[in-house]
């Protein structure tokens, strides 16, 4: 009579098991939606493919809403691996302290913001007092954190006080068309999405001018959930640090990237920006 229910009971598992398994043999990665989600994904595709033929394994690109939901995604082990912006990387931390940054581009070791304006009267922004004034997404390091410590560090500036009125566009390349169309008198974006519209032309750099850059500071970098088995780290590091530049392939991925190589990183690189986000007001 026990028969069944023991073969019922063995079923079960061996189906619970081939799920976990399953999943063990799919890479579930994701992004901060700093940009449209077509442009995410036609960034992630060599890359995904590459990382697939790397690891031996299925590499799914798994698209967002929003910041908190990578935050809270990679956080909780719904996602093996993210791209973060330093911000949404130390609230990953808060979350699961294990959490792994692994690599990051050169350029994210000396990363900028880039205040823009269609107003050929503002040269500074003295000149955007008592003007409107855009940001990108609130958890953004770049369009949003680090140019807010910076206004309040060097110009004793809290924008919600300064300015007419503090929008948020979500994303950079938002902020860029919400300033070149006049929703806003200025804005601030992360310098390389900047570069990266003027050189595809997307955006009219005879109306739409930078007047100003901040200091230089840590961003993005790619973070693991802190369970994952170390081997598997281990892998997708060396994955990251084997593209080489003078390689056809690697470098048109490199390229969508934006990325010259990338390099090793560690938790203490964000030290400051846990700092920055507390004396901010953006981390309690």
């Amino acid at each position: 009579m026990l028969k069944r229910p023991l073969a019922l009971a063995a079923g079960l598992v061996l189906s619970c098991c081939a799920v976990v398994a399953q999943a063990a043999e799919t890479l579930r990665v994701s992004a901060i939606p700093d940009e449209a989600p077509t442009e995410l994904q036609r960034k992630f595709k060599p890359l995904g493919e590459y990382l697939a033929r790397q690891l031996g394994m299925e590499v799914k690109f798994v698209p967002v809403a929003d910041y908190p939901a990578v935050v809270e995604s990679l956080a909780s082990g719904r996602l093996d691996l993210a791209w973060l912006g330093g911000f949404t990387f130390v609230q990953v931390r808060l979350k699961d302290p294990t959490a792994t940054p692994l690599v990051q581009r050169e350029q994210d070791a000396q990363f900028t913001s880039k205040f823009i304006t269609a107003n050929p009267d503002v040269k500074s922004l003295a000149d955007l007092k008592g003007k409107s004034f855009a940001f990108g997404s609130i958890s953004s390091t770049s369009g949003s954190l680090m140019p807010r410590y910076f206004m309040l560090k060097q110009d004793n500036i809290k924008p919600e006080d300064y300015f007419s009125r503090v929008a948020y566009s979500g994303a950079h390349d938002a902020t860029v068309a919400w300033v070149q169309a006049g929703k806003v008198d200025g804005g601030v974006l992360n310098a390389s999405v900047w570069q990266k519209l003027v050189d595809a032309g997307k955006v009219d750099t005879a109306k739409v001018k930078v007047f100003a850059t901040t200091p230089t500071y840590f961003d993005y970098n790619w973070t693991v959930r802190g369970n994952m088995d170390p081997a598997l780290k281990e892998k997708i590091r060396k994955a990251f640090l084997d593209l080489d530049p003078a390689n056809p392939e690697h470098k048109a991925i490199l390229d969508l990237q934006a990325a010259s190589r990338f390099i090793e990183t560690k938790p203490e690189n964000y030290v400051g920006t846990e700092q920055a986000a507390r004396e901010a007001g953006l981390l309690k």
